[in-house]
């Protein structure tokens, strides 16, 4: 049991912080988009 609670912290942590950190780019991203939509017309 300790192996799993110590893999989950290990392993668990960076993947809740990637998910996050991709969260704010994939909003960042969609502005982006939308911006150069606006300029192509």
């Amino acid at each position: 049991m300790e192996q799993w609670l110590t893999f989950i912290q290990e392993v668990g942590f960076p993947i809740v912080v990637s998910f996050y950190l991709m969260h704010r780019v994939e909003s960042k991203l969609e502005s982006i988009h939308d911006v150069l939509v606006s300029l192509k017309t």
